[in-house]
C-alpha cells in the first residue's frame, strides 16, 4: 500500500470524501461503484468495481475462441482495463489501462470499425506505441441494462487487412452475449 498523506474525517452519516486528485488518478467518476475490502490489520481498501471482471476466466476463454475462429487478435475490456486477450502476446495488452479513445467509444455506446473511419485503428491501451494505422479493427461495447461496462475488440494481425461483415457480426454477437451473461 502507498501512503498519500491525506487525512479525512468521517461525517455523521459515516461518509468520507475521496480527494479529487485520487479520483482523477484512478479514473473514478461520480456514480462509479467501489468494492470495499478489509484486511487482518484493520485496513479498509476501496477498489473500483468491475462487473465484467467477475467473468475474467470466462472472458479469457471467449477471447481465445474469438481469436481462433477469426484468426485475429481478440481483446475483452472492462471500463478501465483489458481483462482478456488472445491471438498476440498477452503482456502487450493484458491488465493495461484502456485508451481515452476506447473509453469514449464505450461511453458513447457506439460500435467502431476502423475501415469505415479514416482507416485508423484506435489504440486499445494508453501505452500502445506501435503504429496500427493500417490495421483493421472492430469494437463493440458490452451493454448491460443500458450502461456500457466494457468492450469486445477484434484487431487484424496483418496491415491493410479488412474486417468483413462476418467479423463485425461476430464481435457484435460476443458483446451481446457477454452483456446477457452479466444480466443473469
Amino acid at each position: 500500500m502507498k501512503a498519500t498523506g491525506v487525512v479525512r474525517r468521517i461525517d455523521d452519516l459515516g461518509r468520507i470524501v475521496v480527494p479529487k486528485e485520487i479520483r482523477r488518478t484512478l479514473r473514478i467518476k461520480e456514480g462509479d461503484p467501489l468494492e470495499i475490502f478489509t484486511d487482518r490489520e484493520g485496513s479498509i481498501i476501496l477498489r473500483k468495481y468491475s462487473p465484467i471482471g467477475e467473468l475474467s476466466e470466462f472472458a479469457t476463454e471467449y477471447a481465445e475462441t474469438l481469436a481462433k475462429t477469426t484468426g485475429h487478435i481478440a481483446c475483452i475490456t472492462d471500463k478501465d482495463t483489458v481483462i482478456a486477450v488472445s491471438g498476440t502476446s498477452k503482456k502487450e495488452y493484458l491488465e493495461k489501462s484502456v485508451s481515452k479513445q476506447l473509453e469514449q467509444i464505450m461511453d458513447d455506446k457506439e460500435n467502431y470499425n476502423s475501415k469505415e473511419n479514416n482507416n485508423t485503428a484506435i489504440p486499445i491501451t494508453n501505452n500502445e506505441t506501435n503504429d496500427k494505422s493500417k490495421n483493421a479493427q472492430v469494437v463493440y461495447p458490452i451493454i448491460v441494462e443500458g450502461e456500457s461496462i466494457g468492450s469486445v475488440v477484434l484487431l487484424s494481425k496483418e496491415p491493410n487487412e479488412k474486417m468483413s461483415e462476418v467479423e463485425q457480426k461476430v464481435v457484435q454477437s460476443a458483446a451481446s452475449f457477454l452483456g446477457t451473461q452479466m444480466e443473469i
